[in-house]
């Protein structure tokens, strides 16, 4: 069985003060009968799962971050049954994950950023009959990165499928492709439930770590001799509205 998994849990530093959580930032408008009405950048991403025919999925917020559940209720106004878990450890994104781990084992997971756009609208029905297809451990969504140095990089082999190496913000690289969307076997959720346990315990230890990526979970996988393919999208968008910047093209965007 699938099931979605939202990460949603960040702080948004990069955007200032917010009015509201950053997953439920306007971007463009939803039609009504009853006229246009603002829409938050989470509905896209659900909406490309109901496309794809994701049917449920857990989103992971922050303690304080309750707009999100007020908002989107159960999901079925917007697409899949949706339940909550709250993540306590505020260590990176690969945390946020790793809250949800009591319930995806033996699941198939469908990752997927709230606050990024992507297009085409069938991303995430192209990448499902990839992994169905193909069943690679871990099948990632990759689309041009203008800006490498706030992204996960991705290396290809020379057929251009393969994933050989997630570089991560790298300061300089001829890499083109970053991932954002992922789908992975329980294979990779093992790996994931690894990761997080070694950083904590180094954290426990008294190590100082970074912010533990979910890129850095996706590398170790490809360490232990996990098969991870790519879905390239050439010709797609990955709009992200985490900086100023991002949010006001993406709304241009949506406007056109």
């Amino acid at each position: 069985m699938m099931i979605g998994l939202i990460p949603a849990a960040g702080m948004a530093t990069r955007l200032g003060a917010l009015p509201c959580s950053k997953e439920l930032l306007p971007v463009g408008a939803f039609t009504t009968p009853n006229g246009s009405r603002p829409r938050p950048v989470i509905t896209y991403l659900l909406a490309q799962w109901q496309l794809a025919g994701i049917e449920r999925a857990l989103i992971v917020v922050r303690p304080g971050k309750w707009d999100i559940l007020n908002y989107l209720g159960d999901g079925t106004a917007f697409g899949p049954r949706l339940g909550y878990l709250v993540v306590h450890e505020p260590y990176g994104a690969a945390y946020t994950l790793a809250a949800a781990l009591p319930f995806i084992q033996g699941q198939t997971v469908v990752l997927g950023l709230p606050d990024v756009i992507l297009e085409p609208a069938n991303v995430y029905a192209t990448l499902i009959a990839h992994h169905t297809t193909r069943q690679p451990d871990l099948t990632l969504g990759l689309f041009p990165c203008p800006n490498p140095q706030t992204a996960d990089m991705v290396a290809l082999d020379v057929d251009g499928r393969r994933v050989t190496a997630i570089v991560i913000k790298p300061a300089h690289t001829d890499l083109r492709w970053t991932w954002m969307a992922a789908i992975w076997s329980p294979a990779v959720t093992e790996v994931l439930n690894e990761v997080v346990a070694e950083d904590r315990t180094a954290r426990q230890r008294g190590e100082t770590r970074p912010e533990l990526h979910i890129g850095a979970v996706f590398q170790a996988a490809i360490v232990r001799g996990l098969v991870i393919e790519g879905v390239t999208f050439p010709h797609g968008q990955a709009l992200d509205i985490g900086t100023p910047i991002g949010w006001s093209q993406a709304c241009r965007l949506m406007r056109a």
